[in-house]
């Protein structure tokens, strides 16, 4: 009988994850709390649970496990549930990061400040308690600063503070966004910022994915801080990724992540490098599932599983094979009601565009962006050179067209 693996969480970025694990001779159990989750249809079995309930996603796991087959390994990607992947792990007595370390890595302020306490390299930061408190840091630090929930994902709730910003509004929308009511600031640090994706084993980090975040639409969309897709590989020198990459692995040793994945959120400003968060999973946005291959000829997704299954992974396999030239870039429609869609197909077949998704459809309501989550459709295009794949993304962006009337 084949091993299995639980995955948790079935949204759409899983589906990747969960045909590779398959293709590995894996029997693949999937748990949502959506019975109609995209995941379900490739899954060898169902579990109905809200992932981000530890509490629910850990009794089905072991009913399951006890019950049905028994589960040898459990892991999430695209979705930001290592605590609860941490809780079914220790459950079963599989392998695991551990709920210490997971954690950590969801409470950006318990994370930060243990960061601190190991001397790992961020920027200053501090827990808001009121819209009054957030002036008088803004009095005491100056401007820019950001603000966002201790507890929240994808980018929901996260603003940069300038002259212009209500601060009122900004501590009380961002203090909506957490489900513990609870907000931080920390410094807005010029610099390229860059998403990393290393895999920890023995210890050690190795980071093939290295992107730069592309925001050349943060003042389009100010205070929101909307990012739109990376460019890979990086325009950052040599000596600027080692130090990015050092600083990642004192993070990750800082959590306590001996084996497994830490998806970085980096900047580098005046020369130095600093982590602003790291996530303990495999990251979401097509990165792991697409980007990092198409530049390294690596998979991290692949190494992962490997990970949760107690399996062992070769160093050698995480070294980049490769840097092939890849762009990736959202589609922001204009606001309204979605009336049709057209153009997909189109942009498909354009030269050296390797992955086309739109996810909106007729009767959608398009708003303006607030958060990582307010895009229609994304473009992923490789190229001989950065221009090229940058050239190749736009052109297919520009044939996908998503019409909107006000409702």
């Amino acid at each position: 009988m084949s091993r299995a693996l639980l995955m948790v969480g079935g949204g759409v970025q899983a589906v990747p994850g969960i045909r590779m694990a398959k293709d590995m001779g894996l029997f693949v159990a999937v748990s949502d709390r959506n019975p109609d989750a995209p995941g379900f249809q490739y899954a060898d079995a169902q579990l109905i649970a809200d992932t981000y309930s530890i509490e629910q996603t850990t009794a089905e796991a072991v009913k399951f496990h006890t019950q049905v087959r028994a589960l040898n390994g459990v892991m999430c990607m695209a979705t930001d549930v290592p605590h609860t992947v941490a809780s079914v792990a220790e459950a079963l007595g599989l392998p695991t990061i551990g709920s210490k370390t997971a954690g950590l890595a969801i409470n950006k302020l318990a994370m930060k400040q243990k960061f601190r306490q190991d001397g790992v390299a961020i920027p200053w930061f501090g827990e808001v308690q009121s819209a009054d408190h957030l002036k008088s840091m803004v009095a005491e630090r100056g401007l820019p600063l950001v603000i966002k929930p201790i507890d929240s994902r994808g980018s929901r709730g996260v603003f940069r503070l300038t002259s212009s910003t209500d601060l009122d509004w900004a501590f009380a929308a961002s203090q909506e966004q957490s489900p513990t009511g609870r907000v931080m600031a920390e410094a807005y640090m010029s610099g390229p910022q860059v998403s990393t994706e290393s895999v920890v084993v023995d210890g050690v980090a190795y980071t093939p994915g290295f992107s730069d975040r592309n925001y050349e639409l943060l003042d389009t969309y100010a205070p929101y801080m909307i990012e739109n897709g990376g460019d890979l590989p990086s325009f950052l020198d040599a000596g600027a990724q080692r130090a990015i990459c050092t600083v990642v692995q004192d993070a990750a040793e800082s959590l306590g992540v001996h084996n497994g994945i830490v998806k970085g959120d980096m900047v580098f400003s005046d020369g130095k490098a600093y982590v602003i968060e790291l996530a303990a999973r495999l990251s979401g946005g097509f990165f792991c599932t697409h980007e990092i291959p198409l530049n390294t000829g690596v998979s991290t997704v692949e190494a992962a599983i490997k990970l949760a299954m107690g399996d062992t992974v070769d160093p050698e396999d995480l070294k980049p094979k490769f840097q092939r030239p890849v762009v990736q870039r959202y589609l922001f429609p204009t606001p309204g009601r979605v009336t049709s869609i057209s153009g997909v197909e189109d942009a498909a077949a354009v030269d050296g565009v390797e992955f086309v998704d739109c996810w909106v459809k007729p009767g959608d309501d398009i708003i303006r962006p607030v958060n990582s989550g307010c895009t229609a459709a994304v473009v992923i295009a490789v190229g001989d050179t950065h221009a090229q794949a940058l050239a190749r993304t736009q052109h297919a962006l520009s044939l996908i067209h998503v019409e909107t009337t006000t409702p």
